[in-house]
């Protein structure tokens, strides 16, 4: 329902352009019939609005893959380097979620593992909303940060790298068959900053996918049912992802390609110091805005990554 829903609307969007386009068209002939400057003023406004929404709809052309209108599970893990990477991983979870608040979307963190002395390790979080997966697919990769470091006394400066993970969420069980003598749950306290326990009863799930090696951890929830729920959407998640993987590998064959997505292809770098500049380094696009995009303003960066992904089938 929820996806017949959404091709109404996409109908009904274009349907609703091309009666727009041809009474356009017919106040142009009318115009030029009777040179009225006021119907020629009109036809102006009219051709404007009609190219404005054309457009912004251009960019929905890029959403053709069979998981873009899902919701998306996304994972930030910080790289090597300690307290910098860790609090760099916690700058990109603000600017996901400010991003994803701009555009409507709810957020769900699913589980967060703190630093020892400040940052993330890593966190989950669930994004809800239309196309959701579809917009974010765009951030998978590494991401790169140069700053002055706050946390050095000679404030030298730092590069820092944090690895982000987007994955579209199994919508069946059909999708996804998770055999329950396949899975190792194993519970425990949850743990806070520090690693500290905060509670006294095992809420925490942790769930293995013995035939991948696939774990996942869930621990935010004060229910060990809500957090094991949370842990096997996640898991889901996961593996459909490396289904969707094994089928891209096994096309990027057939077409004698092979794209390495290890942690050294960096998709984009944040420059804080000494000039100020964000880079994606799969489109060329940049800006000197840094904290603007740090802030949520994220928007440039994926309309320029889809457009550049228009008619080459990526997903």
């Amino acid at each position: 329902m929820k996806r017949l829903a959404d091709l109404n609307d996409t109908v009904e969007t274009w349907r609703g352009l091309e009666r727009r386009s041809n009474e356009a068209s017919e106040l142009a002939a009318l115009a030029a019939a009777e040179g009225d400057e006021s119907l020629i003023a009109d036809l102006e406004r009219d051709v404007a609005a009609l190219v404005s929404e054309l457009d912004g709809l251009e960019l929905g052309l890029s959403f053709s893959g069979p998981y873009d209108a899902r919701d998306a599970i996304l994972a930030i893990h910080a790289g090597a380097g300690g307290t910098e990477s860790q609090d760099w991983a916690e700058m990109l979870l603000r600017m996901y979620l400010r991003w994803a608040e701009r555009r409507g979307y709810e957020t769900q963190v699913l589980d967060m593992t703190s630093g020892e002395e400040a940052g993330l390790k890593s966190v989950t979080v669930e994004v809800r909303g239309k196309l959701a997966y579809g917009y974010m697919k765009s951030e998978r990769g590494v991401h790169r940060l140069v700053r002055l470091s706050p946390f050095d006394s000679d404030h030298a400066r730092h590069t820092s790298f944090a690895l982000v993970e987007v994955m579209p969420e199994a919508e069946s069980a059909a999708e996804v068959t998770l055999d329950p003598d396949d899975l190792r749950i194993d519970t425990f306290r949850a743990s806070g900053h520090g690693g500290q326990n905060v509670q006294k009863n095992s809420t925490a799930i942790r769930i293995t996918h013995i035939p991948t090696g696939i774990a996942v951890v869930c621990q935010n929830e004060r229910s060990q049912s809500r957090n094991k729920e949370s842990a096997l959407r996640v898991l889901e998640a996961r593996l459909l992802e490396v289904e969707v993987k094994r089928q891209a590998d096994e096309r990027a064959k057939i077409k004698g390609e092979h794209v390495d997505a290890g942690w050294g292809n960096q998709i984009r770098s944040y420059v804080l110091h000494p000039y100020k500049l964000v880079k994606d380094h799969r489109t060329d696009f940049e800006v000197s805005s840094a904290e603007a995009v740090l802030d949520g303003d994220l928007d440039p960066f994926i309309d320029a990554y889809l457009k550049s992904t228009m008619g080459s089938g990526g997903s």
